[in-house]
């Protein structure tokens, strides 16, 4: 299964589920939900944290909650 932490620069997932029950609220408020898309945006120098766009909020995340966020991944518009 991959998950937010599998994603290269620009590509795109659906959110599907949730490896824990241990996600924060505050990420949840932020559009982390099932169903919704997330771009990588940008990975920190030493590859944490990692910077997502859920719904156009930019949000910084640990690379150990983004393992945890299971993906869709979607194909790139780019290499077709």
């Amino acid at each position: 299964m991959a998950t937010i932490a599998d994603l290269e620069h620009g590509q795109k997932g659906i959110i599907k589920d949730f490896s824990e029950n241990s996600l924060p609220i505050k990420l949840m408020e932020l559009g982390c939900l099932p169903g919704n898309t997330v771009e990588l945006v940008q990975v920190a120098p030493l590859k944490d944290p990692i910077y997502i766009n859920v719904n156009g909020s930019h949000i910084a995340i640990r690379r150990s909650m983004a393992k945890q966020i299971e993906l869709d991944l979607l194909e790139d518009p780019k290499a077709i």
